[in-house]
C-alpha cells in the first residue's frame, strides 16, 4: 500500500516536472523568436530574390484559395497558425507507418519556413516555426498569408509564385484560369518537382484529381465540377502570358 502511494507520488511529481519543462520551453521559444512584425518585409525580400511580384490579398483568385486550403490546410480559417489536430493526426500516421511522412504544417508555418527559417523546418526549427506562425497570425490576416505564400512558394520547373507558374504552364494571367488549372497550381507546392506537369505529367494529373477531390470533400466545388475539370487537358498551348 505504501509502495503504491510512493509510486503515485513519483508519477505525479514526474508529470509536474514534464509540464513545467514544457511551459518553460514554450515561454523560451516565444522570447527567443522574432515578433513576426517584419513578415511583409521578409516576404518582399524573398520575392525580390526570385524576381517575382508580390500578390496582394485581393489578387488571389477565390477558387485557387479554396482548393489550396482544402488540400494543404483544411482548418486554415479556424486555427491561429498551429493546427493541433493536424499535428496529432500526422504524428499518429507517422507512428503507424514507421516514418516521418507527414509534417502537419499549416500554410502559415510554411510561409514562416520560407521567410524566417531559410527553407528548413527540421529539429528545433519546427518548434520555432510554430511560435513564429502564431505571432505572424497576430500581425497579418488570413487573406494576406495566402497571398504571401502563393507569391513565393515553388511551383516546379524552377518557378516561384503562382503568377509565374500561371504564365509558364497556361500562358494566361493568374486571375484568368479555370477550375482545372487552379487545381493543378494548388497541388504543386507539396512536391513541386515530383508533380511538375512538364516532366511528370501522369503524376501531375493524379495530383490535380486529388486536389479536386479535396475540393469536393470540403464543400468548395461539386462533384460535377470536379469531373468536368478532370477531363480538361493538363497544360495550355501558347507562347506568352
Amino acid at each position: 500500500m505504501q509502495r503504491d502511494r510512493l509510486a503515485r507520488q513519483l508519477l505525479i511529481r514526474g508529470a509536474a516536472v514534464l509540464v513545467a519543462l514544457a511551459v518553460a520551453g514554450t515561454v523560451l521559444l516565444f522570447i527567443t523568436t522574432p515578433s513576426g512584425s517584419d513578415i511583409e518585409g521578409l516576404t518582399a525580400r524573398v520575392a525580390r530574390e526570385h524576381h517575382v511580384t508580390l500578390l496582394q490579398a485581393g489578387e488571389v483568385p477565390p477558387q485557387l484559395a479554396d482548393l489550396l486550403v482544402a488540400t494543404e490546410d483544411e482548418r486554415f480559417y479556424q486555427h491561429h497558425g498551429i493546427d493541433v489536430i493536424g499535428i496529432a493526426r500526422a504524428l499518429l500516421n507517422d507512428f503507424q507507418r514507421a516514418c516521418f511522412c507527414e509534417g502537419g504544417s499549416t500554410l502559415t508555418q510554411q510561409l514562416v519556413k520560407q521567410t524566417y527559417l531559410d527553407g528548413s523546418d527540421l529539429g528545433l526549427n519546427k518548434l520555432r516555426g510554430m511560435a513564429l506562425a502564431f505571432k505572424v497570425e497576430t500581425v497579418i490576416g488570413k487573406r494576406q498569408i495566402l497571398a504571401d505564400y502563393l507569391s513565393i512558394t515553388p511551383f516546379g520547373f524552377g518557378l516561384f509564385g503562382a503568377s509565374a507558374a500561371s504564365c509558364a504552364y497556361f500562358h494566361r494571367p493568374l486571375g484568368e484560369l479555370d477550375l482545372a488549372q487552379y487545381a493543378l497550381l494548388a497541388g504543386l507546392p507539396q512536391a513541386p518537382v515530383a508533380y511538375d506537369p512538364r516532366t511528370h505529367p501522369d503524376l501531375a494529373v493524379q495530383r490535380r484529381s486529388q486536389v479536386l477531390g479535396r475540393g469536393v470533400s470540403e464543400g468548395y466545388i461539386t462533384r460535377a465540377e470536379a469531373d468536368a475539370a478532370n477531363a480538361e487537358p493538363l497544360l495550355a498551348a501558347g507562347s506568352s502570358c
